[in-house]
Parts: C-alpha cells; sequence; structure tokens
C-alpha cells in the first residue's frame, strides 16, 4: 500500500503530515500515474518509485524554506511545489511552467484534491512578470545555476533566496555563478531509498 510506504518515509524524515495531508500526497501520485499514460508528464512510471522520486525528494527542502510567498520554476507536473503547498498550507507557492499540458494538470490537481495555496502560470520564466515578489525562488532539475539565476533574477525579493534542488554537485558549475550572487549554504539531503546524492543550494543576492 503506498499509505503505509508514505507513513513510514514521513517518519523516517521526520516529517508531520495530517491525515488529510497523507491522502492529498497519495491522490497526487496516483493522479500522475493516471495522467502521465496520455500526457507524458514524468519519465518515472511506477507509483511507488514517484512516491520516492517525486513526493519525498521534494518534502526533503520543506524544513529548509524561509518566508511564505514562493514560485517554482520550471515545475513541470507541480515538482516540488504541489508537495510542498500541502505540506505547508500557510506558504503560498506559483507553479510556472510553459506547456499547457502541465498546467492543466496542475490545475486539476487542485481541484480535485482541494489544494488552495497553489496558482498555476504558463509562461517563460524570463517573460514573466509577477505583480509581487517572492520570498523564495525554487528550481528542480531546471537549468544549471548559472541559466536559473539569470532567467529568475527578477523574482525574488530583496532577501528572498534562490532555492535550487540538485544531485551531484558540480564545482564547474558552482564557479560559472554569475557575479551579484552568493552561495549562502549546501545542504546534503537525505531521500529514503534513494542511493543517488541530492543537495540544496541556498543562493542569495
Amino acid at each position: 500500500m503506498l499509505s503505509d510506504q508514505l507513513r513510514g518515509y514521513l517518519a523516517e524524515m521526520n516529517i508531520c503530515a495530517t491525515e488529510q495531508q497523507q491522502t492529498q500526497l497519495i491522490g497526487f501520485v496516483n493522479m500522475l500515474h493516471k495522467w502521465n499514460k496520455a500526457y507524458n508528464l514524468t519519465s518515472v512510471r511506477d507509483p511507488e518509485q514517484m512516491l520516492i522520486r517525486h513526493i519525498m525528494d521534494s518534502l526533503a527542502v520543506s524544513a529548509h524554506l524561509e518566508g511564505k510567498r514562493f514560485i517554482d520554476v520550471g515545475t513541470g507536473p507541480g515538482l516540488p511545489g504541489i508537495p510542498l503547498a500541502i505540506l505547508n498550507p500557510d506558504k503560498e507557492f506559483v507553479l510556472l511552467d510553459s506547456l499547457g499540458k502541465r498546467i492543466r494538470f496542475q490545475k486539476q490537481a487542485k481541484f480535485e484534491l482541494k489544494i488552495d495555496n497553489i496558482q498555476s502560470v504558463e509562461s517563460r520564466v524570463e517573460a514573466y512578470q509577477p505583480e509581487q515578489t517572492f520570498d523564495g525562488v525554487l528550481s528542480r532539475a531546471f537549468a544549471s545555476i548559472e541559466d536559473m539565476l539569470t532567467w529568475c533574477h527578477h523574482l525574488p525579493s530583496d532577501d528572498g533566496i534562490f532555492y535550487a534542488l540538485k544531485g551531484q554537485l558540480s564545482a564547474d558549475e558552482l564557479k560559472n555563478m554569475p557575479t551579484g550572487f552568493t552561495l549562502i549554504d549546501t545542504i546534503t539531503l537525505t531521500v529514503p531509498t534513494l542511493e543517488e546524492q541530492r543537495h540544496l543550494l541556498k543562493i542569495s543576492r
């Protein structure tokens, strides 16, 4: 049962989630699995792997988020934004992606799973001009750090943080960081049953 696995993983990661939140997270996996057959939203096909590689992988950064208002750039079907929104109902998440099919999936997930704190925007990141800047800019498997900072430089507030979710760290990538940005923290993340490396880079202007 996915719900039993989820409970075990949450306990292992010391994450508290209500019954309702757990139901929403499982519901999201089931929707992703169903839609994936027609829309090809993710290369991960197996719901048990989705639980690890998409849900737990996303939730691993939850404890490190500071602030109330976040944007998830290149979010795809809503990763990490939707799992983080489910776990943090007190925070707001804008989910930005340039592909209409992904936005349609996000909106259906919002409706079916009753997630009140997400808003989906179909746009290229460099073209998106928000009315209000963000406390945090999230990206997961979106682009190189250099591209992320170049394309998203207009999105955070003056003291906002860039949160880059990365696998293995590349020294070259960090060396090519544009001027005017500072790496303030590198956090090693642990995701249950996942052997691959996971890191969270926190970057400020």
